[in-house]
Order: C-alpha cells, then structure tokens, then sequence
C-alpha cells in the first residue's frame, strides 16, 4: 500500500541525516496521499542507520494505523492534526535541529533579517505558546497540533505562506507542498536561525528585512507571477 509514497518518506527522513538536522533518532517526516486520506510516517524510535522504505507506517486521519508492522512516531498526533487542519499541505517535518531548537526554548521568533530567510518563509517566524499542565497530561502530541492551528488562526496566517513554526520549549515543525519539500524548509529554517544568532551578534539594532525586498524575493519564487527557477 503506497509503496510510492513510503519511498518518498523514507527518502525525506534520509534528508534529515545528510543535511544533519538530527542526532540519533530525534526527528520525523511524513507524507499524504490526499485523495486516499492516508499518510506515511517514520516509525517511532528506529534508528535511521537500519531504517527501510518497507518501515514506513501507514496512518489514516482519525490516527488508526492502517499498514505497518512497527509503533508509528510518537509525533504523528500532531501531523495528523496539521494534515486535517491545514488542508493544501502535503508533508510534514518535525525536528530538534539546533539552532531552531534554541529559538524554541527560548520562546524567540524568527524575524525576518535578509533575502535568505524571504525565499522561504513571508515575514516572521511564529512562536507557538507552551502548553498547559492539562493539555500535557490529556494528549500531549495531539495538543501540540491544535496550539500550532490555534496560532495561525489567531495570527491570520497562511500555512503555505509560513511553513513553519517553533513550538516553546520544545522544538520546530515544518510543513510543504510534500514530504521532501517539508525537509528543504527545515533546512531553510535551520539556516535562517543560525544566520539570525550571528546577525544579531554583529549587529543588535538590525530592524529587519524591509518589507519591498521582502514582497520581491518572496514572490518571484512564490508568487502568481514568479519566475525563479526553471519553472
């Protein structure tokens, strides 16, 4: 069953090994087939050395395991909840890649500081509140979904315009058009955090990207009119 689709995931997690956004297994990427109402998932706590395509766990929406022989991620609650409520997504990773983990712990957004972070993300990078003592013990994964919509919803903010957030105390999530697509933002993201540290070190009163060199590198790859790349 979507053997397709299990490639492509397990394809994405590798990513994560090669641009060196994990350390043992601390991170996850999954995929939907939108039309079959399914993902695909890493599997929880199998390290990426010894990971096959065949691991891959098929999930549907409601979060029943539907194919796979392995427990899968512990994290899929909330990309079930992402998948649900942000409809044009088709990828979701979750990582604890240094830098951007450092911006979670510390409760700090992204802003955006230059043309790097405005290919990929269209103004600052959301913080997502903590959750309550209630919300840990009731459903800690499945929580953490619903405060990542509730911040989007309460910020009118496009998931596919932002994709991408840091989660407080814990760690970032990204999200795109697929699961390999979901990595590169992560990727992107990582990056962005890292450069935001040393900006800020060499120079504290930068106020930020202005917004018509933000509008011109953000829409020329994204936009109705964009004309990056080899179309």
């Amino acid at each position: 069953m979507l053997e397709k689709l299990k490639q492509e995931v397990f394809d994405a997690n590798l990513m994560l090994v090669k641009e060196g956004l994990v350390r043992l297994t601390w991170g996850n990427v999954s995929g939907i087939d939108r039309e079959k109402g399914l993902f695909v998932i890493k599997p929880s706590g199998v390290s990426y050395d010894s990971l096959k395509a065949e691991d891959m766990v098929v999930v549907d929406l409601e979060g029943e395991v539907v194919e796979g022989d392995l427990k899968p991620s512990s994290d899929t609650p909330t990309h079930r909840i992402l998948y649900r409520e942000f409809e044009e997504i088709g990828g979701v990773t979750h990582t604890h890649s240094v830098y951007a983990t450092m911006m979670s712990q510390a409760g700090v957004e992204l802003p955006c500081q230059g043309t790097t972070h405005a290919d990929h993300f269209y103004g600052s990078v959301p913080v997502v509140r903590e959750l309550s003592k209630d919300e840990v013990a009731e459903d800690y994964e499945t929580n953490t979904g619903l405060a990542i919509v509730e911040c989007f919803s309460g910020r009118n903010l496009n998931p596919m315009e932002m994709p991408a957030c840091f989660q407080k105390y814990h760690a970032p999530f990204t999200w795109g058009k697929n699961a390999m697509d979901s990595v590169k933002n992560s990727v992107a993201l990582e990056v962005c955090a890292q450069m935001a540290m040393g900006t800020w070190q060499l120079n504290p009163d930068q106020g930020g990207l202005p917004k018509h060199i933000l509008d011109k590198h953000y829409l020329r790859k994204h936009g109705a009119g964009a004309y990056y790349g080899q179309g």
